[in-house]
């Protein structure tokens, strides 16, 4: 579904990136993790042909978008879906246009058929019918998060980005985002991307997981990624947090 090769980015005399590879396989939910500055969200925008890298390769669906034309990226954009941290809606709309926008943008449909696409999307990621005619800031966090989603998925995408997902809910709030996740990615035959810090998420929702060190990215199957031998790695799934995570599972 989607392939990084020989990636590098850099600003300046600053590397971000420097020969990332990346591959990630169809219906699989694959983890992204770094440190602050690791070049996470640079990398989210490289793949979304927001910006176009020194040098490498992206290829979704096997097109190489980095060498595509504004027209050809359209359409690959309306193949996959995204949502931004915090959650990117447009404040002068209605979750109900939030959602249609894409829609209006790449399909040609009646008002009607509009409306009730977009409500089956609302509805989809567990939100009330009434949310539809909320604006953004009458609604908190977590609906904001799941109105994001809505939009990402209303274009039917077979592939779907999530830039942490479950930053600012609370523990439980961030652990229906993640059910309802994994509920969508089984039921729609999803591929997903999602970049996190959230050492339950990732132990929740990932197949494989890639981490962004030293300018490339070491990527494996969650359990063995866990006992990766590079530092950073090493104290990421074992330090404090990770140990108090795994004793609070092997307590459940």
């Amino acid at each position: 579904m989607l392939q990084v090769q020989g990636l590098v980015n850099r600003f300046g005399t600053q590397v971000v990136h420097d020969g990332l590879d990346m591959e990630v396989r169809a219906d699989e939910v694959f983890g992204i993790v770094g440190g602050s500055g690791a070049g996470k969200s640079v990398l989210l925008r490289t793949i979304l042909g927001l910006q176009r890298p020194i040098a490498g390769v992206v290829r979704i669906d096997g097109g190489d978008i980095t060498r595509m034309s504004g027209a050809q990226l359209r359409s690959v954009k309306a193949h996959y879906g995204v949502t931004f941290q915090a959650g990117a809606l447009y404040t002068g709309l209605t979750v109900l246009q939030n959602v249609q926008l894409p829609m209006i943008e790449h399909l040609e449909l009646e008002r009607s058929a509009l409306q009730e696409l977009a409500l089956l999307r609302i509805r989809l990621v567990g939100l009330p019918a009434e949310a539809a005619r909320k604006y953004p800031a009458e609604l908190s966090g977590g609906m904001v998060k799941r109105a994001a989603l809505a939009r990402a998925l209303a274009l039917d995408p077979r592939l779907l980005f999530l830039d942490e997902p479950t930053s600012g809910l609370d523990p439980v709030s961030a652990a229906a985002f993640d059910e309802l996740v994994l509920y969508l990615q089984k039921q729609l035959r999803l591929t997903i991307v999602m970049i996190t810090h959230d050492l339950d998420s990732i132990f929740r929702t990932c197949n494989r997981v890639g981490v962004i060190v030293d300018g490339r990215m070491e990527s494996d199957t969650l359990q063995r990624i866990v006992d990766h031998p590079h530092p950073w790695i090493r104290a990421y799934f074992h330090g404090e947090r990770a140990r108090a995570r795994r004793g609070a599972a092997h307590g459940a």
